[in-house]
């Protein structure tokens, strides 16, 4: 018999805890046991919807406690594969890859891990592609100096530096300035967007990501067009890019 790994995670305090009775009638909606009292706000529904929660999920969501001691908080999930490791169901036209007109490199700013391997996995139709990822807005800047990608992919919310400014400096930099930046963020906030656009961004993706709009923004830029092509738009691609969606955000 093939057994499932569980996954546990335990949140302990060393507050005043709770008697039998109280954790008896913990998880009943609306159950505020004697908060009102104590002056705290809320409605008594956080904890029946987070049990609901886990166990939509195939988990479990327990405490135990002792009066005087504290209280522990156990949630437990089956362990599963990340999204990023999941087939994508896409149409083989989507996937058909045009022709390159040689290798190209493609610098991918994101510290997200899951995204990463998703955006791998589809760049892996577009086999002239080689995805260079960072995790960090620093190491990023120093690979674009290094490489001279042909292609930014830029998340904005990094750890040590906003993505505006990463683009800033991209295009502040001579050895940078030519390198086209497509921003992929979970903000779909239309100013925000447009702003972004004005101050340089090729094209605007919003997350979740669509498999099509993103390889038809990367086929955009690095396949060579034939005469007489007018590039769709980075806005239009934007607000499309709303619609469909295959990949969970970040």
């Amino acid at each position: 018999m093939h057994l499932r790994c569980r996954v546990r995670i335990a949140v302990a305090d060393t507050g005043r805890g709770m008697s039998k009775h109280a954790l008896a009638k913990l998880f009943t909606p609306f159950e505020r046991l004697d908060a009102a009292q104590a002056g705290i706000e809320g409605t008594g529904l956080g904890l029946a919807l987070s049990r609901h929660l886990m166990q939509s999920m195939n988990g479990t969501l327990d405490v135990s406690s002792m009066h005087g001691r504290g209280s522990t908080f156990t949630i437990e999930l089956p362990e599963t594969v990340a999204p990023a490791a999941v087939a994508l169901p896409v149409d083989r036209e989507v996937l058909r890859a045009p022709a390159y007109d040689g290798p190209k490199r493609v610098l991918y700013v994101e510290d997200m891990v899951e995204n990463v391997r998703l955006v791998e996995q589809i760049l892996t139709h577009r086999p002239d592609v080689t995805l260079i990822p960072a995790m960090l807005a620093g190491v990023a800047l120093d690979l674009a100096r290094e490489h001279r990608p042909d292609l930014v992919l830029l998340d904005l919310h990094l750890p040590d530096l906003p993505g505006e400014e990463v683009m800033r400096r991209l295009h502040a930099d001579p050895a940078t300035s030519d390198v086209p930046v497509v921003v992929l963020s979970a903000d779909a906030t239309r100013p925000h967007i447009e702003r972004l656009l004005a101050e340089g961004a090729t094209a605007y993706l919003t997350k979740p990501i669509v498999v099509r709009e993103l390889l038809d923004t990367v086929d955009g830029i690095l396949a060579p067009q034939p005469p007489g092509h007018r590039p769709q738009s980075s806005i239009s691609r934007t607000m499309h890019s709303e619609a469909t969606t295959v990949a969970k955000p970040r």
